[in-house]
C-alpha cells in the first residue's frame, strides 16, 4: 500500500512537471496537440496535457535586427558597387511565423537581398549614392508586403554602406575638387565684379560731387567778384561825388591817406634793418600839396577851368595857386 502511494505520488509529480509550462516575456510558445498547432501560449503560466500536448516552437516576438551580408550589385550605368544593409522586423503572428515558412531568418535575408539588387540595379551610380532614403522606402514597401503572409512586420530597412570601386572613387574626388574650385572662382569673380561696380559708383559720385563743388565755388567766386566790383563802383561813385562836391580838398585827403600808407610800408619791409627817412611833417604836407596840384591838373575839365564851390570859373593859374596856398610852408608855424 505504501509503495502504491509512493508510485502514485511520483506519477503525479511527473505529470505536473510535464503539464506546467512557463512562457518567458518576449516569447510566444506554440502548443501542438498530437502534432497539430492548437494554441499560441502568451507569456505566463500554462497547463497542458502531458503526452498529448507539447511545445512546438519558441517564437521571439521582440523586434529583431537581421544583418544582410555585403552584396556586389551592378547599377544601371554598369558600375559595380558593394552594399551592406540591415533589416528590422517583428513577429506579430507566432503561428504563421512558425508554420508558414521553414526558416524565417533565411527567408527574410533572401527576400531582402533579391529586392536590394532589383531596386539598386534600376538606378545609376549617382542615384544610389544620393537617394538612400528612396532606396530604403522602396525596399521596406516590397519586403513588408512579401513577408506579411508569414505574420512578420518589417519595421525598417536601412542601407549601411555603399562602396563604389576605387577608380570611381578617385574620379568622384577629382570631380568634387573641380566643382569646388569652379565655385570658388565664380564667387571670386562675382566679388571682383561687385567690388568694381561699387568702386565705379563711388568714383562717379565723387566726380559728381566734385563737379558740383567746382560749379558752386565758381558761382560763389563770380558772385564775390561781382559784389566787389559793385562795391568798387559804389566807392568810386562816392569819391567822385565827394570830389564834385568839395573839389581839391577831397583829392588832397585821399592822396594824403594813400601816401601815408605807402610810407608806413617802408617800416614793414623785411630787407630793411634801418630806415632813414628825413621828412618833416611840414615837408610831407607840402609834398601832399604838390601831389594834389598834379592831380588837380589831371582832373581839370577840357576847357581848362575848375569850378569852385560858388560856381564861378577860376583860371588855371589861380587853381594851382589855391592848391599851393592851402598847404603851409615848412617855415610857418
Amino acid at each position: 500500500m505504501i509503495y502504491a502511494l509512493i508510485g502514485l505520488l511520483f506519477v503525479l509529480v511527473v505529470f505536473l512537471v510535464l503539464a506546467v509550462r512557463v512562457v518567458k516575456q518576449g516569447y510566444v510558445y506554440t502548443i501542438e496537440r498530437l502534432g497539430k498547432f492548437t494554441l499560441a501560449a502568451e507569456p505566463g503560466l500554462h497547463i497542458i496535457v502531458p503526452f498529448i500536448d507539447r511545445v512546438g516552437r519558441k517564437v521571439n516576438v521582440m523586434e529583431q535586427v537581421l544583418d544582410i551580408p555585403g552584396q556586389e550589385i551592378i547599377t544601371a550605368d554598369n558600375a559595380m558597387v558593394g552594399v551592406d544593409a540591415v533589416v528590422f522586423f517583428q513577429v506579430l503572428d507566432a503561428g504563421k511565423a512558425a508554420y508558414e515558412v521553414a526558416n524565417l531568418y533565411a527567408a527574410i535575408m533572401a527576400l531582402t537581398t533579391t529586392n536590394l539588387r532589383t531596386v539598386m540595379g534600376s538606378m545609376d551610380l549617382d542615384g544610389t549614392l544620393s537617394k538612400r532614403d528612396e532606396i530604403n522606402a522602396r525596399l521596406l514597401s516590397v519586403v513588408d508586403h512579401a513577408t506579411s503572409p508569414w505574420g512578420v512586420k518589417i519595421t525598417r530597412v536601412e542601407i549601411k554602406d555603399i562602396r563604389p570601386p576605387v577608380d570611381i572613387s578617385e574620379a568622384m574626388a577629382r570631380q568634387m575638387k573641380a566643382e569646388r574650385l569652379k565655385r570658388a572662382e565664380i564667387l571670386e569673380a562675382e566679388g571682383d565684379r561687385a567690388s568694381n561696380i561699387l568702386r565705379a559708383e563711388g568714383d562717379k559720385q565723387s566726380a559728381i560731387l566734385k563737379a558740383e563743388g567746382t560749379r558752386e565755388a565758381a558761382f560763389r567766386d563770380a558772385e564775390a567778384r561781382e559784389r566787389a566790383a559793385e562795391a568798387e563802383a559804389k566807392a568810386t561813385q562816392m569819391v567822385s561825388d565827394a570830389i564834385s562836391a568839395s573839389g581839391n580838398q577831397a583829392i588832397n585827403y585821399f592822396i594824403a591817406q594813400e601816401y601815408t600808407k605807402a610810407v608806413a610800408k617802408f617800416a614793414d619791409s623785411p630787407n630793411a634793418k634801418t630806415i632813414l627817412f628825413p621828412v618833416e611833417a611840414t615837408q610831407l604836407i607840402g609834398s601832399l600839396g604838390g601831389i594834389g596840384e598834379l592831380v588837380g591838373d589831371a582832373l581839370k575839365p577840357a576847357e581848362g577851368n575848375v569850378t569852385a564851390r560858388s560856381g564861378t570859373p577860376v583860371p588855371k593859374s589861380r587853381a594851382g595857386a589855391s592848391v599851393r596856398a592851402s598847404v603851409p610852408r615848412s617855415g610857418d608855424s
